[in-house]
């Protein structure tokens, strides 16, 4: 199972985004699937630490980030380095209470992941959150350096893509956690909304926009599909653009609106979330009547992609609303 960034590839900014909100809706319904259940979805603290292999990476690894980053420790019995770092990485783990999940990939029972990853020497330590892989440190490393990587993983786990962690309980028995819900039948949308995932990672973008819509259509109020179709739909405009004639544009013709909202769309892509948001906003106080509100409607279409509880997105919106009263 080669590791793979679960949302589009080549789109950095627009794919943390997505992998945000899947993120939180995942760990959403794990708690609701929990509650549904009588049960709170904990874990035992023994979960806190996982073996896997690449059989099982998709499901023990990258779905589980999802939920909470996962700590990968890649290891070998003959490493010496590695008998010294495995157990304070297992002991933090533990100690961390469910903000982390650390994972153990043996190397010689697992040279492919070793060779995707690109290690060159162990330990190693990698980090995937929401889908997507961090390189950490490798070699030897002290506790107090370990400890500040971490802490800066959980925070940028929990504000850039919501990850809210997992429950631990110590009187819970151990494997009755996430891996035992992950096990539970698939909603009656996920066919759909994993074609349109698919669809998106190979470039089909009018197969996802319709993937998404067939979604809508059934169920208007889902989120992960709201978002991947404003996401795929974003991503259809710029398909076509010219990045340099589009730029150029922008910059010869301020007063042009399609210039403008060509230029941000190209700027989201691109990850320059705020200043897509700062040029149109610019526009928006520039313009008046039909041209005012083509802009106002782009820049919103552009928050849905972010999605609503980004805080660029929240700051753009006072701002859009003091340029507009």
């Amino acid at each position: 199972m080669q590791p793979r960034n679960m949302s589009m590839s080549g789109v950095v900014d627009l794919a943390a985004v997505k992998a945000a909100q899947e993120a939180k809706a995942k760990a959403e319904q794990a708690r609701a699937q929990a509650a549904r259940e009588g049960g709170t979805g904990a874990i035992s603290p023994a979960d806190l630490v996982i073996d896997v292999d690449e059989a099982g990476f998709e499901r023990d690894v990258l779905q589980r980030s999802a939920e909470v980053p996962v700590v990968i420790d890649f290891w070998a019995e003959w490493c010496e380095p590695c008998k010294q770092l495995s157990p304070v990485l297992e002991r933090l783990a533990v100690e961390y209470n469910g903000r982390i999940l650390l994972a153990k990939v043996d190397v010689d029972a697992n040279q492919m992941l070793m060779q995707q990853f690109g290690i060159q020497g162990i330990p190693a330590v990698f980090a995937v959150v929401a889908g997507q892989a961090l390189p950490l440190f490798q070699g030897a490393a002290g506790e107090a350096q370990i400890r500040q990587t971490l802490d800066q993983l959980v925070q940028v786990g929990e504000q850039r893509f919501g990850l809210t962690g997992l429950t631990v309980d110590p009187e819970a028995e151990p494997g009755g956690g996430p891996a035992a819900a992950a096990e539970q039948p698939a909603g009656p949308y996920d066919g759909l909304l994993e074609a349109a995932v698919q669809a998106l990672d190979s470039g089909d973008l009018a197969g996802a926009v319709q993937a998404y819509k067939n979604v809508l259509n059934e169920d208007p109020g889902n989120e992960e599909a709201k978002l991947g179709l404003a996401q795929a739909e974003l991503l259809q405009r710029v398909q076509g653009f010219d990045p340099q004639q589009v730029r150029r544009d922008a910059a010869e013709k301020p007063a042009d609106v399609q210039a403008q909202i060509a230029a941000a769309d190209l700027d989201l892509v691109g990850g320059h979330v705020e200043d897509a948001f700062g040029r149109l906003i610019e526009t928006v106080q520039r313009t008046v009547g039909d041209d005012r509100d083509t802009v106002r409607m782009r820049l919103l279409e552009l928050f849905d992609v972010v999605g609503p509880d980004d805080p660029r997105v929240i700051a753009a919106r006072r701002a859009l609303a003091r340029a507009l009263f």
